[in-house]
């Protein structure tokens, strides 16, 4: 298959997954707090497809797959529709109406569901491959490195480095790095023969310090476990996940990682080309990693984002009453702003890094 053509059936496949999950949490949310739901929409502008289910919901798959929404029947405020829009409302089944604690519950259900969605997805490829264990088997030996010069192969297990027995990678790791330049003899196991090799850590420089490589990766190995195993292997994960993008994301606000590495539309259609060639566990995963992110990013406080409209819900049942129009109205505009700068801005991360940025200005120079 084309690269391009790839890239985009997968970016579909990817962003189509991610916000349908999302949508499908505010629709059965709604349903389930008694809220009629008057559109599902994948996408945005005119409907390439459409159809009215038995509820009276409209279904539609737009041409513009870079979103989605679902339209709750009485969203808006009385005093903002006309007369004859608030005629049709159907009488406890608007959502305006409705307490302000089954509101906060349809618009976090949409976040909620694609947290779950990792934690099915994860649980789902731990309980068909099972739990990585720690391994020192070889999966590839890069070229015209220390190890391919030494004679070590693919499928060998490394049993000890420098008389030093290794359990894990990271045990290889240790001793390999601690002895750039120092002849080590390497014992390996492969297949029914032990054999003895004699490898050099090249010296690499990595943040001022010299540390040694030999060029091998890991090749995994796993132990298949039972469902319940899974269900909470794939709750570890999601929570792991989460935490270490938060941990990211803090690191940027406060300046000790670059916000270069922000990336965008175009950084997740490229990356989707690329995991969709490494096969369906990894698709599965990069799926799983998204949706962690999108729904983070929905709980954010920023106004028009879902973590925005939960914070109104705060402050209404602190106040008793729902905030002045007024400072709602000034708050999403606020809010749109801040979005828009973020969607620029990783715009143009993924432009620079795919080097149109130098291009354009080769041209110009």
């Amino acid at each position: 298959m084309p690269d391009a053509l790839r890239t985009a059936g997968a970016f579909a496949v990817v962003l189509g997954v991610l916000v349908f999950i999302h949508e499908l949490g505010h629709y059965l949310a709604a349903r389930w707090m008694g809220v009629h739901v008057e559109a599902f929409s994948i996408g945005f502008g005119r409907a390439l497809a459409a159809w009215t289910d038995r509820r009276g919901t409209v279904w539609k798959v737009a041409w513009l797959p870079l979103g989605g929404y679902v339209k709750l029947h009485g969203q808006e405020q009385p005093g903002d529709v006309p007369d004859e829009v608030r005629a049709a409302w159907q009488p406890g089944r608007t959502f305006h109406d409705k307490p302000v604690w089954r509101r906060a519950v349809v618009v976090a259900a949409g976040p909620v569901a694609n947290f779950l969605l990792a934690a099915v997805v994860f649980s789902a490829l731990t309980l068909a491959i099972g739990n990585p264990v720690p391994t020192t088997l070889v999966g590839q030996v890069m070229p015209d490195t220390p190890a391919a010069h030494a004679g070590i192969a693919s499928g060998d297990r490394i049993l000890s480095i420098d008389g030093k027995p290794t359990h894990s990678f990271d045990d290889i790791v240790a001793i390999v790095t601690a002895r750039p330049g120092q002849t080590l003899p390497v014992v390996v196991e492969r297949g029914d023969a032990r054999l003895t090799l004699q490898a050099t850590p090249a010296a690499k420089t990595v943040d001022g310090k010299t540390i040694g490589q030999i060029g091998i990766t890991n090749a995994p190995e796993y132990r298949r476990v039972g469902v319940g195993a899974a269900i909470g292997d794939g709750v570890r994960q999601t929570y792991e996940v989460t935490r270490q993008t938060l941990a990211g994301v803090w690191q940027i606000i406060t300046g000790r990682r670059s916000a270069d590495q922000l990336g965008g539309v175009i950084r997740i259609a490229q990356l989707s080309g690329h995991v969709a060639q490494l096969g369906i566990a990894s698709m599965m995963t990069f799926i799983a990693v998204l949706s962690i992110n999108l729904g983070l990013i929905n709980l954010f406080p920023i106004p028009i984002l879902d973590g925005g409209h939960l914070v109104f819900y705060l402050a209404e049942a602190v106040r008793g009453r729902p905030l002045p129009a007024r400072a709602q109205e000034y708050s999403f505009r606020a809010g749109l702003a801040v979005i828009l700068c973020l969607v620029l801005f990783s715009a143009w991360n993924d432009l620079t890094r795919l080097g149109f940025v130098r291009w354009v200005a080769g041209l110009i120079g």
